[in-house]
């Protein structure tokens, strides 16, 4: 299976740094370069994106004043939105090198700015009217439905990211996003497929803030029948735990709850008795802090969601390092929560768990790590919570095959507030992995 690089809706990503043997040449272009535009994060996908449709995003930089809303819905074909993004990796040493992580990998929390910048500029063709006279949507990355990886990513072999939009309701939007690799002539595309994303973005008015309506969606092929068939099962199931399973939980996993508590009783009333392979939630945690950039911001001036998906699953994967104590490897993020926006100066404090291990695979024993972002203002001392992720990694190979005798403990709650969160995020992970399971077959 090759690539084509030079299909009008493959955009090619370059890297962001000149090479020190070759001589730059003067452009011609009038055009600011996109490197000098103000609030926006930079990366070579964001670039080569917001390069290649400069012309749409220098409206919302100087929208017409007093423009009108869209007056009317259009409908569109999932095809009008489909967009895809080629890294040349094989031959392009300076980005290879931008996105080579120590195990000759992709780096994963790159990537995942990527498939975020990749899934806001789908949503944003989808939802545009081509009118240069009406005000723009406002619109901002509400969750991430499941990433999972598929296969291991290599730095040396190009690389493909293909989405579109695959649902809409009202005002939300669904993107899925493959990421595609082959390593072998003739390969079937979805043996090529190496990861899968699913986005849910929301529009807001640019003016007044409130939900905005969204082009509608005609989906015309088989496939694309079905994954709007399947995204919109999704979106059934997002309003029914909004609407309140929180009681019916309260009610009916009493045992459970205190099942998971004995053990943490144990630790924290006797220690000394306590079970060896097992640790305390509070004893996996780390965090670190950041104040939020001006460079780090998107061309709505909030703070780029792709970013803060980076920053989570680097503080992830160091947890699950420091607990495992070998070299993680990722599988998927279960579940990305964007509670509240972001701003620039904002600061942002992380806190990760290993919230529980799956053990019963020897080969491959689960760890789910959790991670909460807090928009913190000592000012007024309050703190919010903005995002909340959710990533499960396993162990690298090579790792386990140098360690002798390694073992992953088991991971206990010492709160019932530290049990609910294990068994909310353990039945919605048994839901997610039921799902996936009817969605392959």
């Amino acid at each position: 299976m090759e690539f084509n690089s030079s299909s009008p809706r493959t955009i090619p990503v370059v890297s962001t740094f000149a090479s020190p043997f070759e001589s730059s040449s003067s452009s011609s272009v009038s055009r600011k370069p996109i490197s000098l535009w103000p609030g926006m994060y930079h990366s070579p996908v964001t670039d080569a994106l917001w390069d290649t449709r400069s012309k749409v995003f220098e409206r919302l930089f100087d929208p017409p004043k007093d423009a009108p809303p869209q007056s009317e819905l259009l409908t569109k074909t999932p095809s009008q939105s489909r967009t895809s993004i080629f890294y040349n990796l094989s031959s392009d040493y300076i980005l290879r090198e931008q996105y080579r992580d120590p195990w000759n990998d992709v780096r994963i929390g790159k990537l995942l700015e990527d498939l975020d910048a990749l899934a806001g500029t789908i949503s944003f063709k989808h939802c545009s009217d081509d009118d240069s006279t009406t005000r723009p949507l406002l619109l901002v990355t509400a969750s991430v439905d499941k990433i999972v990886l598929k296969k291991p990513i290599s730095v040396d072999i190009d690389l493909k990211i293909v989405g579109s939009a695959i649902w809409v309701g009202r005002s939300s939007i669904e993107i899925q996003l493959d990421v595609i690799q082959s390593t072998k002539e003739g390969t079937d595309a979805l043996d090529s497929v190496a990861l899968t994303a699913n986005f849910i973005f929301v529009a807001r008015d640019s003016k007044t803030g409130k939900a905005a309506p969204v082009n509608r969606l005609s989906p015309q092929t088989e496939r694309e029948k079905f994954l709007f068939e399947e995204a919109e099962a999704r979106s059934k199931l997002r309003k029914r735990k909004r609407g309140g399973d929180r009681k019916e939980f309260e009610n009916g996993e009493v045992n459970r709850l205190e099942t998971l508590l004995a053990e943490g009783r144990i630790f924290c009333d006797m220690p000394a008795l306590a079970d060896r392979d097992s640790i305390l939630l509070r004893d996996t945690r780390l965090e670190n802090s950041l104040i939020c950039q001006p460079q780090q911001r998107n061309i709505h001036g909030r703070i780029f969601g792709g970013f803060l998906l980076h920053r989570a699953f680097e503080l992830a994967f160091s947890t699950a390092y420091a607990f495992a104590g070998m070299v993680p490897y990722f599988m998927e993020i279960d579940h990305v929560d964007f509670l509240r926006p972001v701003d620039v100066g904002d600061f942002l404090r992380f806190k990760s768990c290993v919230l529980y291990t799956k053990l019963e695979n020897p080969d491959q024993p689960l760890i789910n790590i959790e991670v909460v972002a807090h928009v913190t203002r000592p000012e007024i001392r309050s703190s919010e919570v903005s995002n909340a992720f959710y990533f499960t990694f396993t162990v690298r190979p090579e790792a386990k095959a140098s360690t002798n005798g390694f073992r992953i403990r088991n991971v206990v709650p010492g709160t019932e507030e530290e049990a609910r969160r294990i068994l909310e995020r353990m039945d919605a992970a048994a839901l997610q992995s039921g799902k996936c399971t009817r969605i392959e077959t």
